[in-house]
């Protein structure tokens, strides 16, 4: 079963009636003049291009929103601050998310489509979805930041970025009324917690790391400060998203 990055699924059978219509919620890769599209794989962050806005706090908040910056194929990092899981297979990789909701399936597609990468889904089981994409040499270097043989950890100079932000979100943010909000992890990821958390405190989410026995692995967003914060960061809710499902801007 699959389901473009365009919104367009296959002819055997058509996705769960409780997918809302797809609209492409992000911008394809676009040209700077004079340069390639803006698809890096790299894990060296984003390109700087003169000091970034600050407010008075000193806070980096407009260069790194997901509303400021194009979108690449190392935001996809994001995706592995979660659940996400990368694979390699000869010179090629492919990057998996399973997700509990059906809206995630059609926002992580469009995410992925913006970056050049088709994907595909199907049903696991819980009512949860499978969103994948195809073997790809794209996703060779992000592998190889994150793979330590198969062991998943971030690599040393990793960071949290608005656009890496917004897709961890995508995949496994979940509200907790009436000031918090769940990042959830990769249950087997227990190497990349710890890191994770610093990579949070970072970028102004300093969050407390809730273990399986307490509804983790995620880590927990709260107070007002730090939910404005992370709204801020991730940018506007995607049109497929529930109303209640996104942090909003006060």
């Amino acid at each position: 079963m699959s389901l473009s990055g365009l919104g367009d699924t296959g002819k055997a059978q058509p996705p769960p009636a409780l997918f809302p219509a797809p609209e492409s919620d992000t911008p394809t890769p676009g040209r700077r003049r004079g340069g390639a599209p803006q698809n890096r794989s790299s894990e060296d962050g984003p390109v700087q291009n003169g000091p970034p806005q600050t407010d008075d706090a000193g806070r980096q908040l407009v260069f790194f929103s997901a509303d400021a910056a194009e979108p690449t194929v190392a935001d996809l990092a994001g995706l592995l601050a979660g659940p996400g899981e990368v694979v390699r297979m000869g010179g090629t990789a492919r990057l998996s998310v399973q997700v509990d909701a059906a809206w995630r399936v059609h926002v992580l597609v469009a995410e992925l489509a913006s970056r050049g990468l088709a994907a595909s889904w199907e049903p696991t089981e819980g009512a949860r979805h499978a969103v994948r994409t195809s073997y790809t040499r794209v996703l060779k270097p992000l592998a190889a930041a994150w793979l330590h043989g198969t062991t998943k950890r971030p690599p040393a100079a990793f960071h949290l970025t608005g656009r890496r932000l917004r897709l961890w979100l995508a995949a496994a943010g979940t509200p907790e009324p009436p000031d918090c909000f769940l990042l959830r992890l990769g249950a087997e990821d227990k190497e990349c917690w710890e890191p994770i958390g610093v990579a949070l405190a970072s970028a102004g989410l300093a969050g407390t790391l809730l273990g399986p026995g307490e509804g983790g692995p995620a880590y927990r967003i709260a107070g007002r400060r730090r939910l404005a914060r992370l709204a801020e960061l991730v940018g506007g809710a995607p049109s497929a998203a529930p109303a209640d499902a996104w942090p909003t801007r006060p």
